[in-house]
């Protein structure tokens, strides 16, 4: 696409956009879609009060109940992904709008169902999927249910809960608000000696430049920024970990944390063993921060000094279809019909290419059970875009073939099993550059960029989870979440990550206020898990050929029919259990090791 002024949407040629108007040719399908939905949940109300009255009633209300979600989801997908094509558009903002008041009328009309269910016996339900053979599909969703039922809600609590969701999501909102519109970060002199207007998008690649005030500006301008704001900022954060402790205690669960996992049926070990694992490696990270420490010969190494590329390699753009081309490529150890279905999808439209005006930024997959699994990008011709491009179609693929093979029942992934799909792809990218490379120069360059997606992942990952887990446990015992307290905690954990080789300053402490993952609590610890989970499946297949792979593909297709840790030991990884996060850690020792010997 080359560099300049960027095009607005009308300008980029169609090959290039994902193929929407598959889902709706206009806005009169859309809204004819969103009618039928709200028409459908007020018809829904004849099941209140008869929902367990048979097995064939309750069979039908399973069935009417998917049939209304599946055609919301398909409005909302394209709602989000119509605005997040060019977030301008003032109709594209009042679909997204609107969209999201439906799943709230919807989610209040069928509040009952869920309360209903579980007001009847375990002895009785599982009587009704035993003698009807249309209950069988949905024997694990009621099976969860049970498993659920002590904290379920009565009918009127549950529909109580569902009105104010709007209002609890409030810190969230207030935060996205501040982050996205109202902060801004001034200007940075780059490289070439152009002032650039400093952002969330262009922030790492400012912090990736070999000029050190580059970085160092960049680095201050940003956390300079939330530090004007920390008050609020701390205020918000403190009333969502008050929100989830105190949901938690309504729903009768031992922590907010216990919560969050129950969904998911996550032994709280996986949680606690990842923190442990991650620790007992704290010293090769500590190697790794002196080993970049001495690779840039300073006297001190800061904070702004963690993201620069420890090799200089020569700038090189990497056209769309070679990427493509790359992927093909590096993904052939998964099979043949694997590569030709994800080929398939980028001919067949499934990707937004590149950026245009008011477009999102960063990347994702997306779509519905009955679309094409969409992905979003911005290519701008990088090494880095290649392996966006990998992760997310593992994302997209991993959607292909669970559609294809559960119903709209299982059709989706928990973050826990959908992490791992996407960090397989990259990991076998990863490891065919470095194999396939000739120039020692790339080569350390590729060792580098494997050892910090380590870093930004499992480790940080991890830094997160760590806190997290300390913000709510402080407000569970009755504490309040000032901005001296988190700024001091989040510190304390940045420094004992890093290690001695790394130079304090007066800025990392607010890091912990521009992270919006934390308004969905104990979500990121997944990143870290998921990356573990998948660098020992890749090592399987490379190591290991059909057979892993077989495995691999086929808990592909698992969708959400069994809880992510069963799910995973049909790809032959155990995550209950800490051998996979001490192999992944293993895998990083060994690259810290093979950096230390040829920088």
């Amino acid at each position: 696409m080359g560099n300049g002024k960027l095009k607005k949407r009308s300008e980029i040629d169609s090959e290039f956009k994902w193929k929407i108007e598959d889902m709706y040719a206009n806005d009169e399908a859309w809204n004819k879609d969103v009618d039928q939905v709200l028409s459908m949940a007020e018809g829904f109300d004849k099941y209140r009060g008869k929902l367990t009255a048979d097995a064939t009633t309750l069979a039908r209300a399973f069935a009417d109940k998917d049939a209304i979600w599946q055609k919301l989801e398909r409005a909302y997908v394209f709602a989000h992904m119509k605005l997040d094509e060019d977030r301008t558009q003032a109709e594209s903002q009042a679909r997204a709008d609107k969209i999201n008041s439906v799943i709230a009328k919807v989610d209040a009309s069928l509040s009952f169902f869920t309360p209903e269910l579980t007001g009847s016996s375990c002895k009785k339900l599982m009587e009704y999927v035993s003698c009807e053979p249309l209950l069988e599909q949905y024997r694990f969703v009621i099976e969860d249910i049970i498993r659920k039922k002590e904290h379920i809600l009565s009918d009127a609590e549950e529909k109580i809960l569902a009105q104010i969701n709007e209002v609890t999501d409030a810190p969230d909102a207030i935060f996205s608000m501040l982050n996205d519109a109202d902060l801004t970060f001034g200007t940075v002199i780059n490289e070439a000696g152009e002032e650039v207007t400093l952002t969330h998008g262009n922030y790492i690649s400012l912090m990736e430049s070999k000029d050190r005030s580059v970085r160092e500006n960049a680095y201050h301008n940003m956390y300079n920024s939330f530090r004007s704001l920390i008050n609020t900022i701390s205020t918000a954060y403190n009333y969502n970990v008050k929100n989830d402790v105190v949901s938690s205690e309504i729903r009768k669960y031992d922590s907010a944390r216990a919560a969050a996992l129950f969904s998911g049926n996550i032994p709280e070990e996986v949680y606690d063993n990842l923190i442990e694992v991650v620790h007992q490696y704290l010293p090769v990270m500590h190697r790794y921060i002196d080993l970049r420490k001495k690779t840039l010969g300073v006297d001190q190494l800061k904070m702004h000094d963690i993201y620069v590329p420890l090799v200089d390699i020569p700038k090189k753009e990497i056209s769309f279809d070679d990427a493509v081309d790359l992927m093909e490529k590096a993904l052939s150890p998964l099979g043949k019909e694997y590569t030709d279905q994800a080929v398939r999808g980028v001919k067949e439209g499934w990707i937004d290419i590149y950026e245009n005006e008011g477009k999102r930024s960063g990347a994702y997959s997306f779509g519905s059970y009955d679309s094409y699994p969409y992905i979003l990008l911005n290519f701008a011709g990088t090494l880095k875009d290649v392996f966006t491009l990998v992760h997310e179609m593992g994302h997209s693929m991993h959607s292909y073939y669970t559609r294809k093979t559960q119903p709209f029942t299982y059709g989706s992934h928990s973050i826990f099993t959908a992490e791992v799909a996407s960090t397989v792809n990259e990991s076998l990218l990863m490891q065919y550059l470095i194999e396939n490379e000739t120039d020692p120069d790339m080569k350390k360059y590729l060792i580098n960029y494997h050892i910090e997606e380590f870093r930004t992942t499992l480790f940080r990952q991890t830094m997160f989870a760590e806190f997290e887990l300390l913000t709510h446990r402080y407000v569970a015992e009755g504490g309040s979440l000032t901005a001296e307290w988190l700024c001091d905690t989040y510190n304390e954990l940045n420094n004992r990550y890093h290690g001695p080789s790394l130079t304090e300053d007066d800025f990392i402490k607010y890091e912990w206020a521009r992270i919006p993952h934390f308004y969905r609590s104990f979500y990121v610890y997944q990143y870290a898990t998921g990356y573990s989970a998948a660098t020992a499946i890749s090592s399987g297949i490379l190591s290991e050929g059909e057979k892993a792979r077989d495995a691999y593909l086929r808990f592909l297709t698992t969708g959400e029919s069994d809880y992510p840790v069963e799910l995973l030991k049909i790809a032959g990884v155990d995550m209950s259990v800490k051998e996979p996060v001490i192999a992944a850690m293993e895998t990083f020792k060994n690259l810290v090791e093979e950096l230390e010997k040829i920088l």
